[in-house]
Formats: C-alpha cells, sequence, structure tokens
C-alpha cells in the first residue's frame, strides 16, 4: 500500500512538472509573439508620422506657384498608396510584409524626388517652415531605420526560439509560425553611380 503511495505520489509530481514546464513554454513564446507585435506596431508608428509629416510638406511646396505640380501628384499618391497597406501583426509572413515595403519604398522615392527638385527653388529652401518639416522628415527617416532594425532584432529572437529543439515541436503544435524580416531593396547592394 506505501509503494502505491509512493508510485502515485512521483506520477503525480511528474505530472505536475510536465504541465509546468509547457506552461513556462507556451508563456515564453506568446511574449515573445507579443514583442514582436508590439515592435511591427512602433515600425508602423514611425511610418504613419512620415506619413502625417507628407500633408503639411506638401502644402508648404504648394505655395510656389511655378513648383512642378507632377511631383507634388506623385507624392500625394504614392503616401495614399502606402497608407493604405496593412499588415495584420498575427501574420507576418514574406508577402504582406514585402507589399508593405514596396508601399513604403514608393513613397520614399516620391519624397526623394520631391527633395531633388526643391533644390532648384532656393526661395523655398529658405522658408522657415519648409527647413522645420524637412528637418522633421529627416529624423523620421531615422527612426524607421532604427526601428526596423529593432523589429529584425525581435523577429529574429522569435524565430530562432520556435526553431530550436524541443521548442520547435511545442511551437509548431500551437501554431506558432515565423515572422518575416525587413530586407534591403532590390538594387541596394550595388553602389551608386556618381559621375562628374
Amino acid at each position: 500500500m506505501k509503494k502505491s503511495w509512493i508510485i502515485g505520489g512521483v506520477i503525480v509530481l511528474i505530472l505536475i512538472i510536465l504541465i509546468g514546464n509547457s506552461i513556462g513554454k507556451y508563456n515564453a513564446l506568446v511574449d515573445r509573439e507579443e514583442a514582436v507585435e508590439a515592435q511591427w506596431s512602433q515600425v508602423e508608428n514611425v511610418y504613419q508620422r512620415r506619413a502625417d509629416l507628407i500633408p503639411n510638406l506638401v502644402n508648404t511646396v504648394k505655395g510656389y506657384a511655378d513648383f512642378e505640380q507632377k511631383t507634388l501628384t506623385d507624392v500625394i499618391e504614392a503616401r495614399s498608396k502606402a497608407t493604405s497597406v496593412n499588415v495584420n501583426p498575427q501574420n507576418l509572413d514574406q508577402q504582406s510584409l514585402q507589399k508593405f515595403q514596396q508601399a513604403q519604398g514608393q513613397l520614399g522615392s516620391a519624397l526623394s524626388r520631391l527633395m531633388v527638385v526643391v533644390e532648384r527653388y532656393p526661395q523655398l529652401k529658405a522658408n522657415e517652415n519648409f527647413l522645420q518639416l524637412q528637418a522633421q522628415l529627416e529624423g523620421t527617416e531615422n527612426r524607421i531605420t532604427v526601428e526596423r532594425r529593432k523589429f529584425n532584432e525581435v523577429a529574429r529572437e522569435y524565430n530562432s526560439m520556435i526553431r530550436r529543439f524541443p521548442m520547435n515541436l511545442f511551437a509548431s503544435s500551437f501554431d506558432f509560425e515565423r515572422k518575416a524580416y525587413f530586407e534591403a531593396d532590390k538594387g541596394a547592394e550595388e553602389p551608386p553611380k556618381v559621375e562628374f
């Protein structure tokens, strides 16, 4: 009788340890996934900051009558496309992230063209409001770079966790899926051509 109580106690203790271990692993996966989603929200936040600055920039530039209208239209259209692409943080796969990144890249490209055209207008470059907006935009671009890097770090930690044995067995049974990374734009590996 005493032996059966001991064996029963050992079995209960083993079950408690296994259940506690499983709960701990599951909670660790949830914490990492939440960290990825929180960092994604921060990435979206800085992109939204950039999108919010653009109407003010366009209105400031628009005040100069001889300014090229097509450039402004391109910026407005690119902003509209970029803000319409939404990514579900629970489903950060490579395809949705590439679509988001492509829309944001088109907006960045349109803004670059706007800044190049602005160089031809010294009175605009001297406008205090324009200078402040330009500084805010430059700061926001830096923030975007920082937040994208942080996102990749958090996604890497999460992806590593769900791929390691034995966590990979546990993660796959609860449908924890790999998260995508931000990647450099195509052609970024090629140095720009400078001609004098």
